[in-house]
């Protein structure tokens, strides 16, 4: 099982640092951060940290192929793989459908899918060639060529996908693997699974060689109610994000799901956390004790996944995103120790 750490670059930048620092330090597999405009830039934060780390590898989970165009995520992506000495990766998705209404999108015009497995295509091909001749729907290029050449005789080009079930089996069929967010139940990663096994049986691949991914809003502590106070805090904000399909496979109505939805489309961040009920909020996430997150992370575990992407949740997030004081909130740095020394070594 490897355990990565998924950051919002939203801290002071040498915290960041300090943290992707420690995270190197204790073994962990991957950093990963969203390619988002909302955030700080994470090409230009894990270039930074870059020569400050050994092992870690970095890039963006996911990186948006509508928002940024998928030449110049081959670009960055091979030179964040120079400056790593070969540890760089990225996940694409069509992107954060709410920011894309931001930008004046309607994501259901935008073909995520068919966008998403074309943006793959040319990741995949300027990174393996450095140089792509394509006429596909939505990309197009006569002889584009690139100097910028990945390290790794391989870079490893994933899709993010949360509604499935056609995009867990391009995931597979496609890419190198599938990191799914927002999921907690063993049922949800088994539909997962299962087609993403679908797919990989099609390209003649073995689903378990693939990273399977369960990307997941995640807080732990010495005080497991103040863990779970904090990720409840967030859940809000990111089941906003998950389709009717998905909600029901983590065993949560739609209709218990709108008072939250309607609360943060009004703006009322205080209103969509007093909305988020204790059980909401904790089977939208996982947290509370070390012990408490392992006994849920196993159940993930049980149904194929081999990568826990934690989205580690903590107070500053919080007063940032949702402008809530928590006391008591184990800090970035201490949680990454924590997973460390006591929830790794139960998956080793």
């Amino acid at each position: 099982m490897k355990f990565s750490y998924a950051m919002l670059p939203d801290y002071p930048l040498t915290e960041s640092i300090e943290s992707i620092k420690l995270a190197d330090e204790l073994g962990f597999h991957a950093v990963y951060a969203a390619d988002e405009t909302w955030h700080k830039d994470l090409w230009l934060l894990f270039a930074a940290a870059a020569d400050k780390t050994s092992n870690i590898r970095m890039g963006p989970s996911v990186s948006p192929v509508v928002l940024r165009e998928p030449s110049l995520i081959a670009q960055a992506a091979a030179t964040l793989d120079e400056l790593t000495g070969g540890r760089a990766e990225v996940v694409l998705s069509s992107g954060n459908f709410g920011l894309l209404a931001q930008y004046g999108m309607d994501w259901s015009t935008q073909k995520p899918l068919s966008r998403t497995k074309e943006g793959v295509q040319v990741v995949r091909t300027l990174l393996d060639d450095g140089a792509i001749t394509f006429d596909g729907e939505f990309f197009s290029y006569k002889g584009l060529f690139s100097f910028a050449r990945p390290v790794q005789e391989r870079l490893p080009v994933k899709m993010g996908a949360m509604r499935g079930p056609k995009s867990f089996q391009a995931a597979a069929e496609l890419s190198d693997g599938c990191h799914h967010a927002l999921s907690y139940t063993k049922g949800a990663y088994e539909y997962m699974y299962e087609n993403m096994k679908i797919g990989a049986d099609r390209a003649g691949k073995n689903v378990d060689d693939l990273d399977i991914g369960a990307w997941v809003v995640f807080a732990t502590g010495e005080d497991s109610a103040i863990a779970k106070d904090a990720a409840r805090s967030m859940v809000g904000l990111y089941a906003s994000a998950m389709p009717d399909e998905q909600l029901e496979r983590n065993g949560v109505s739609p209709a218990s799901m709108k008072p939250i939805i309607d609360a943060l489309g009004a703006g009322d961040l205080a209103g969509s956390i007093d909305a988020t009920t204790p059980e909401i909020g904790e089977t939208l996430s996982i947290a509370g004790t070390p012990e408490e997150c392992v006994a849920k992370l196993k159940e993930i575990e049980a149904a194929g996944v081999n990568h826990m992407i934690l989205a580690i949740t903590d107070a500053t997030l919080v007063k940032t995103f949702m402008g809530r004081e928590i006391e008591g909130v184990a800090d970035v740095n201490a949680q990454l120790r924590l997973i460390h020394d006591r929830i790794m070594p139960e998956f080793a």
